[in-house]
């Protein structure tokens, strides 16, 4: 059993109520980062929000337009584009001004020193985010959407954790009930820089604030609902709940024939190398394995935005001819590079995030090498019943691990996910369940 809750593995048609009995419940979504920009922050919200209507809900979202952003991806959109879903959006009031109005602008992605330098500059002036500057704005229009829309519940996800602070104001101003769900976490963070003990206790109080107002917390791992409820005491058990991060079924369904190259044993990582993650230890392995192996057929795929240091890495190694940096594509392309693979590998150095390409590798059905310390993340893959797993800057058990991968490729013997297993992470199951949640918050089962 995975680390959420036994009493969600339930037959979800019986969440589904017949619109002939009850009318529809709306909700609104205040999420800062939403399509059409891209990248992993994106995929939880949009998945809920593409599926809540199929349990009788109807999102109304609240988002900004995006000025400018690291990455792009037009079809998420489309995948809503019939659905019974809003969507209102505030104009550019951030950073993303100064491009002189220009619309889906990239930006280049930061080396992990510049992304470092750049947060301790931006956390120590804006509290809790910098998106705060769009928090005015988003009160406004929420306001005007609650005014014309019957409102039932208000559903916020951070970070940036703004969006906490404008789902709180909203329901306080509108007395409607809201729900805060954490794809990270918030004051216990790591990777947030607080310049002095006000900074941090600034961020404790309204962190208090928000959790205080909130119907309910929701969480993707057990680790961090113990975080949470270690911190404030006066949170109960009841009062943090589960959905871990999933895939999407019918993101894999155009591409259920699509078969690895039989004559290469191709190993994919799909996504961003944020923050202190590298491939640089998968590297040496892959290249000491390349040395005693010359003639293995290997092919490693790296899909997503890649660091230019990362990318020396390749050279570095002499991989240039093993490594192909595919670069940023579209969600659909990134799910048939992973279907045409024979194995996936994610690396991850700490115990508090959780990533989302790790579900959509469970949605692929393939054998996994999972570099990874002792914690939710490894314990998860192991569940699968199809991944070897490693410390994350292990050179030599990473070694072993593609030693032991290949060997397996070879006889055709590689292992495969339990299915029961994969289903529980199913975007639409778990949206099953929020949408029960939506409704108990709202006091409307």
């Amino acid at each position: 059993m995975s680390d959420f809750e036994q009493h969600r593995l339930t037959d979800l048609n019986l969440l589904k109520t017949p619109e002939k009995d009850f009318p529809e419940k709306k909700v609104l979504v205040v999420s800062y980062y939403f399509p059409p920009m891209g990248l992993s922050g994106v995929q939880r919200t949009l998945k809920f929000v593409k599926y809540l209507p199929e349990y009788n809900w109807h999102p109304l979202v609240l988002t900004t337009t995006p000025g400018a952003f690291y990455a792009f991806d037009a079809t998420l959109e489309e995948e809503i584009a019939d659905k019974a879903v809003d969507i209102f959006r505030t104009e550019p009031s951030d950073f993303t001004r100064f491009l002189k109005g220009k619309k889906n602008s990239i930006l280049k992605f930061p080396s992990s020193l510049k992304q470092k330098l750049g947060r301790t500059l931006l956390q120590t002036i804006y509290q809790p985010d910098s998106r705060i500057t769009w928090k005015k704005a988003a009160v406004e229009l929420g306001s005007e959407i609650i005014a014309k829309n019957p409102v039932h519940i208000i559903f916020a996800t951070a970070p940036p954790f703004t969006d906490f602070l404008v789902a709180q104001e909203l329901a306080e101003k509108h007395n409607i009930p809201f729900i805060a769900d954490y794809r990270d976490i918030w004051v216990d963070n790591p990777f947030h820089f607080y310049a002095t003990p006000f900074h941090k206790e600034y961020s404790l109080r309204l962190e208090t604030g928000v959790l205080k107002r909130a119907a309910k917390a929701i969480v993707t791992t057990r680790y961090a609902k113990e975080l949470l409820l270690k911190r404030y005491g006066f949170l109960g058990h009841e009062d943090v709940f589960i959905i871990p991060h999933g895939y999407d079924a019918h993101d894999f369904e155009p591409f259920k024939n699509v078969r690895p190259n039989p004559l290469k044993f191709t190993i994919t990582h799909s996504g961003v190398f944020q923050d202190d993650r590298t491939p640089k230890y998968f590297l040496q392995a892959l290249a000491q394995f390349i040395a005693k192996n010359p003639q293995a057929p290997v092919e490693a795929r790296f899909v997503g935005i890649m660091r230019k240091p990362h990318s020396k890495l390749i050279k570095k190694y002499k991989l240039e001819n093993v490594a192909k940096c595919i670069g940023y594509v579209s969600h659909g392309e990134a799910v048939q590079h992973l279907m045409e693979s024979d194995v996936l590998w994610m690396m991850v150095n700490d115990t508090v995030r959780s990533p989302g390409k790790m579900y959509e590798y469970f949605g692929a059905r393939k054998p996994m090498l999972i570099s990874s310390p002792e914690g939710v993340i490894r314990q998860t893959a192991l569940e699968s019943g199809a991944a070897l797993v490693t410390d994350p800057k292990d050179v030599d058990a990473i070694l072993r691990s593609i030693e032991n991968l290949y060997g397996m490729w070879k006889v055709k013997s590689l292992p495969v996910p339990d299915e029961r297993f994969v289903k529980q992470y199913d975007r639409k199951f778990l949206t099953g369940t929020l949408a029960r949640e939506l409704a108990l918050a709202a006091d409307l089962r």
